[in-house]
């Protein structure tokens, strides 16, 4: 690993493909620090060497600790920022923290990026900005949920390569890209940092991922997927979380009025139709609640609408093979709960709906053991998060004027510790990160859940066909559902989680064609941890067809998806198919009709002619490798 002191000044990088080591900057008593550091290393094993750069200020006793973690099997480098007072005394002021500050320098830049959740159809819409000598871009959430209208992951293509650029911070982050005649310059990180450190005291900065590339865009987003299912993505009870589908029957009551009784019913009405579930999934409402999303704050089982707990529900889930998820809001506060009475001192805001201070110890506590203490009782396998509050506005009020950021990093720290205490007492539990559908999927947060909900905008077909379309190419599992199927909206919110939201009091439902639809998603479904390929441009129009490629090269199969939508004039489509042997035949068989026909790989790259009469439709067609 090449050593740039980084504290310097920025580093010049020659070309995309030149290997990288971390940049970061910072103010020290209003002046960029300058220190020489001692640096360690560590082999954590066969692929990840961790390496340790540690600068100290002997007159204030402040300790700077850059921990990066070097991938051997990708061409990826992480690291994140460590500040501490080892002193007596109250260190001056850090201002300006930057854990990347980094120059690229090259001839011709595009910043491939991509829209947050706005709760719209174009989530997670894919955008492509050329930068000009000149421009600058700056990007940075609206209230402190990491992926609220912004993407804190990017893709920097110069000069036949490239850069990907990310910030794992569930947090207030931002980006900036300026460009200028001879490169570009990237800073990124905690969006206000402007503290002292008490005596003892130690604060973190975001993670930073960089992975470099040349050639092919797409396949660095490929690689970008590999590194993801190989280093990131949790792994409960030691496995990749397997395909998913789950079911949940909360779009159905008054409010969030659910119970006992119509739980079971559910999942009854489920079961005897032969449709296999691996999750009964228990939303809002199980707690005392006025019927909607005001009150949170007291998490205890409402007795009166499950008077056997939710035990009584898990149990009669777990009897029928069935393992259960039960939705939590921890964070959100609402005047009259237990939480807003009892502990006050736990809480940031002054009056209304306030929020639990994650970055209270005792508070942290509290909701640990508590929350783990639930989930033994009422026999709970899967946790899942939601969050709807914006937290910046309560983190800012809460700190002095030379205490800028430190309530946030607190939080965020505490955040993450709450969920790897828990990870480590349950190791077998998954859990969902939610946050209003997709608000704080940030890398941080990836790396302890999966994203069951990925946006709450959800059932528009097209928008779910968009978000599939935006979303793959940087995270490898995510998950949405539907509550009124057809064909073309099943394979529309198919996904590596696809959970059923059916009323099962229905007359109406056609049972035999959603058993067809869900054996068509279990024989697909592995596939989603293949490589991912766009096979058309992104559109949300009416009258366009959309579709994509999800290609496993270790077992030589995979499959296509195309969409024609309602307004579209063409019958047909021809797609180039990408990652096969062009010398290897595929047989490819078309799961709605069974029909099947074989083509060299040459042929399918070259053009593969999809045909659908109606409007909408859609294919979902299956290849292996067959020689």
């Amino acid at each position: 690993m090449k050593i740039f002191l980084l504290i310097l000044g920025v580093v010049f990088l020659a070309n995309a493909s030149e290997a990288l080591s971390p940049q970061f900057s910072f103010n020290y008593d209003g002046k960029p620090f300058v220190a020489k550091p001692a640096s360690a290393s560590q082999k954590l094993d066969k692929n990840r060497t961790q390496r340790t750069l540690t600068y100290s200020d002997t007159k204030t006793s402040l300790v700077v600790r850059c921990v990066a973690i070097e991938y051997s099997d990708f061409p990826t480098i992480e690291w994140t920022v460590y500040f501490k007072n080892t002193g007596t005394a109250d260190t001056p002021i850090i201002s300006d923290v930057l854990p990347l500050d980094m120059r690229l320098e090259g001839k011709d830049f595009v910043l491939h990026h991509h829209k947050g959740t706005s709760v719209a159809p174009d989530d997670f819409a894919p955008i492509d900005t050329p930068l000009k000598p000149g421009d600058s871009l700056r990007f940075a959430p609206p209230g402190g949920r990491p992926l609220g209208l912004v993407f804190p992951y990017f893709n920097i293509e110069l000069d036949g390569g490239g850069v990907i650029a990310v910030v794992g911070w569930p947090g207030q982050w931002m980006a900036e890209f300026k460009r200028d005649e001879k490169g570009l310059t990237v800073h990124a990180g905690q969006e206000l940092t402007h503290f002292r450190l008490h005596p003892g005291e130690e604060v973190r900065t975001p993670l930073i991922v960089l992975q470099t590339w040349k050639g092919d865009r797409v396949h660095s987003q490929n690689v970008w997927r590999r590194w993801m299912i190989a280093h990131n993505l949790p792994r409960p009870g030691g496995k990749l979380p397997a395909p998913g589908m789950p079911a949940v029957s909360g779009n159905h009551y008054p409010g969030l009025l659910c119970n006992q009784a119509d739980e079971i019913l559910f999942i009854d009405g489920y079961t005897k139709e032969g449709i296999k579930l691996d999750y009964w999934w228990m939303d809002a409402g199980w707690y005392p609640n006025k019927g909607d999303w005001t009150s949170t704050g007291t998490w205890e089982v409402d007795t009166t609408r499950f008077p056997g707990g939710l035990r009584a529900v898990t149990d009669y889930a777990r009897s029928k093979g069935i393992k259960s998820i039960v939705w939590f809001e921890p964070e959100r506060v609402t005047p009259g709960s237990w939480l807003y009475e009892t502990h006050p001192e736990w809480l940031l805001g002054k009056e209304g709906q306030k929020l639990l201070n994650l970055g209270n110890p005792e508070a942290r506590k509290w909701v640990t053991d508590h929350t783990d203490k639930l989930m033994t009782e009422q026999g709970i396998d899967a946790y899942r998060q939601d969050y709807n509050i914006d937290p910046l506005g309560y983190w800012r009020a809460n700190d002095s004027d030379d205490r800028q950021g430190i309530t946030e990093i607190k939080y965020v720290t505490g955040y993450l510790a709450f969920w790897d205490e828990l990870r480590r007492r349950r190791p077998n539990m998954l859990i969902d990160s939610c946050a209003s559908g997709g608000h704080r999927n940030d890398l941080e947060t990836m790396r302890r859940s999966v994203p069951l909900l990925r946006s709450d905008y959800i059932f528009d077909p097209v928008g779910e066909q968009g978000h599939t379309y935006g979303l793959a190419s940087w995270l490898p599992y995510y998950g949405t559902g539907f509550i009124n199927f057809d064909t073309y909206i099943f394979h529309s919110t198919m996904c590596p989680n696809t959970t059923l939201g059916c009323d099962v009091r229905r007359t109406d439902i056609d049972w035999p064609l959603l058993r067809k639809l869900i054996a068509q998603w279990r024989q697909v479904a592995d596939y989603y941890y293949g490589d991912y390929y766009p096979l058309t441009p992104y559109s949300l129009a009416s009258d366009k067809w959309i579709a994509w490629q999800f290609d496993r090269p270790d077992l030589g199969e995979g499959m296509v998806q195309a969409f024609r939508r309602p307004e579209s004039p063409y019958e047909s489509s021809r797609l180039k198919l990408v990652g096969l042997d062009k010398n290897a035949r595929y047989k490819l068989t078309d799961l709605d009709s069974g029909e099947t026909s074989e083509f060299t790989g040459k042929e399918l790259m070259d053009g593969y002619l999809v045909t659908l009469e109606n409007r909408p439709s859609s294919a979902l067609i299956a290849y292996k490798r067959i020689k």
